[in-house]
């Protein structure tokens, strides 16, 4: 009887993928020389195991109120099951996070979705930027960028202007993780979108104007076993101009790898070694909820160039652990230069500081 139910088990996991006979997965890699197409490569890559669209920015409604805002669609791929032909196997996987930072609440709200691929339910397209779970969707028409959420708390519905050309992070796109190639995805962002549309949180309406980034990553093998965590900014200058900048950080808290692009306002780039790349962290903040403390305030050396980030509020903690598994604090912040004017604002996301990030 025991032998019987062991085989049993056996052949079913056989069967979906998961264990005797199942064929390793084969990830399409990450490879130097690739070149970027749009609109091509705006849409999925599904022989990739994973692939994210970020869109963040900040708002402000006709009284002057500010919100940041981040809707974000992962695309996951996990290897089993994939020769099954039932169109209810899992072979692609979507998750979806959005927030909202509002100042007067507080708090970060937040909802998530989750959802199998397929019968036009939830569906990353290639192609064209075309993704969404349900109701939830990010697609991309001409040059306007449609986002639309809907959840207890909040909702938008959102128009984005693309004006500027994409920005290829990396080397065209080719965008390092590590000191070894072999970790990287490919990546390019858009900033300064200008963004229009209508927020609603507590049941009230606001019109609202701003400006946002979407970054759009692919990878298969993306952090070694060194990498703990990351630190990331995305901001639109007030010129016009735009600033990337990632570190990676080992277990100790220290720098590991790093990247970043200036573009300046007249379309000029400036790629950073990581030797010229410094976050020096400041003050920082304790969540009350997961006990999980995050640095909140930055110094963020680039060359000669040291730029001071400052967290809209703090308690900007998204903990989505029970989607893809990661608790991470991401949030609006306005960038201040070496004299204390505004520089310009973005989003900035921290990794890592509870326990390594899963992918």
């Amino acid at each position: 009887m025991r032998m019987s139910a062991i085989l049993l088990v056996l052949s079913a996991l056989a069967w979906c993928g998961l264990g005797v006979g199942a064929a390793e997965p084969r990830f399409a890699e990450v490879v130097p020389g690739y070149r970027i197409e749009f609109p091509r490569d705006e849409g999925s890559h599904p022989q990739y195991r994973t692939e994210w669209w970020y869109l963040t920015g900040q708002l402000e409604d006709s009284a002057g109120k500010t919100f940041g805002f981040q809707v974000t669609f992962f695309r996951y791929r996990p290897g089993t099951d994939e020769d099954n032909p039932s169109a209810f196997a899992a072979k692609q996987l979507l998750f979806a996070h959005a927030s909202l930072s509002d100042p007067s609440v507080g708090r970060l709200l937040r909802a998530e979705r989750t959802a199998r691929a397929g019968f036009d339910l939830a569906q990353a397209r290639e192609g064209n930027m075309d993704v969404h779970i349900d109701a939830w969707r990010l697609q991309r028409r001409g040059a306007v960028i449609d986002a639309s959420v809907a959840t207890e708390e909040f909702a938008f519905d959102l128009d984005f202007a693309v004006e500027q050309a994409p920005l290829l992070q990396g080397r065209d796109g080719f965008s390092q993780k590590s000191p070894l190639p072999a970790h990287a995805s490919y990546y390019y962002s858009l900033p300064q979108l200008r963004a229009s549309g209508t927020i609603v949180v507590n049941g009230k309406r606001h019109t609202v104007r701003g400006t946002a980034w979407l970054d759009h990553e692919w990878f298969s093998s993306v952090l070694d076993e060194r990498a703990q965590g990351w630190d990331w900014i995305g901001l639109n200058l007030a010129d016009g101009g735009s600033l990337m900048a990632l570190r990676i950080r080992t277990a100790s808290g220290e720098q590991y790898w790093a990247a970043a692009q200036w573009r300046d306002r007249d379309g000029r780039t400036r790629a950073y070694a990581p030797e010229d790349i410094e976050w020096r962290a400041g003050r920082r903040w304790r969540s009350p909820r997961t006990g999980v403390e995050f640095p909140v305030e930055w110094q963020l050396r680039l060359g000669k160039r040291t730029i001071a980030l400052r967290p809209l509020f703090d308690d900007q903690e998204n903990d989505a652990r029970g989607s893809t598994g990661t608790l991470y604090w991401e949030g609006a912040v306005r960038a201040l230069d070496e004299s204390g004017r505004a520089l310009g604002d973005g989003y900035l996301e921290l990794t890592g500081y509870g326990e390594r990030i899963r992918l």
